[in-house]
């Protein structure tokens, strides 16, 4: 691999890693207070969807992924009405939300573009360059010249670690996650919690949704989402539901993605479907060597009732 071939296998990995991210980030919130939602996979099509129609709406790429983020957060907000409301399993929940998304974005599709659908050509994110940072050899294009829902990402990181670690309501939040009758005896209003943290993370996996309308590919295309709302749940375990270490492992899985591009271009004789495998393969390889040593939140995924 030569320097040129380097720096586009890195704005690749970046391209790839950043929808990830965004998806991941909400998920670190939600499921430090307790709630795995599974039903990611739903916010993440719903908002290519919304961005998609909402970028055709009003001529606008970035009011586009205010509409894919508003989608996103509603598909989040059936969830958290049934799973963390009623307390219903949030398993069965997420799952019945991700095959409702991905249904109901292909119905709407079918409806608005025909039976057979049409391909679509949207406004698109532009790059925004950051002069001087961009001049960086090899990582300056890959990491500054993207479009702005990267720079959201970047920014989210350290923020949403000093939320967590650096701040009461943080603390609070994760006390939520580690033993939520402590915490409601403590005076925190643990489904509140839960609830607003839920819908911040289906209102980022909107904004990761869009992300891939918008800015990834410049279309919709049913189920176009394939399976990265799961992805991002297995990043931010690889990351140790740590924001700047759940960053680190959605770009690394953007890296394992984009190297079987590159194998493939090379023209080995082998079946693509081992190609499309192997970043799944990394990232399972990386879960079994690293994430042994770290703890889940200890009331993750089950079930609240409040005491009082």
């Amino acid at each position: 691999m030569n320097q040129a071939e380097l720096v586009l296998f890195l704005e690749a990995s970046v391209r790839l890693g950043v929808p990830l991210a965004l998806a991941a980030l909400g998920e670190t919130i939600s499921e430090r207070c307790g709630v795995i939602n599974i039903g990611l996979e739903g916010s993440i099509i719903a908002g290519a969807l919304g961005g998609a129609l909402g970028a055709l709406a009003f001529e606008n790429a970035v009011l586009g992924v205010g509409v894919g983020a508003v989608a996103g957060l509603l598909c989040a907000l059936v969830f958290a009405v049934v799973a963390v409301g009623l307390g219903a399993d949030q398993i069965i929940t997420g799952t019945a939300v991700t095959l409702g998304g991905l249904g109901m974005t292909g119905a709407i599709y079918r409806a608005r573009f025909g039976a057979t659908g049409t391909e679509l050509s949207l406004p698109t994110l532009a790059g925004v360059r950051i002069p001087g940072l961009a001049e960086i050899p090899l990582v300056g294009t890959a990491l500054f010249d993207q479009a702005a829902t990267a720079y959201l990402a970047y920014l989210l990181a350290p923020a949403l670690w000093f939320f967590l670690f650096r701040t009461p309501y943080g603390l609070e939040l994760r006390a939520v996650g580690e033993s939520p009758d402590a915490a409601e005896a403590a005076g925190v209003r643990v489904v509140r919690v839960r609830f607003l943290a839920t819908l911040f993370g289906g209102l980022l996996a909107g904004v990761a949704g869009a992300h891939l309308a918008l800015a990834h590919t410049g279309t919709f295309a049913e189920n176009m989402s394939a399976g990265r709302g799961f992805i991002a749940i297995a990043v931010v375990v690889l990351g140790r539901w740590n924001p700047a270490l759940v960053l680190a492992a959605a770009l690394f899985f953007g890296a394992a993605s984009a190297f079987q591009f590159f194998l493939q271009a090379l023209g080995f004789e082998v079946a693509y479907q081992i190609f499309l495998a192997l970043p799944y393969l990394l990232t399972l390889a990386a879960l079994a060597g690293w994430v042994g040593r770290a703890r889940a939140p200890a009331a993750l995924a089950l079930p609240w009732e409040s005491k009082r």
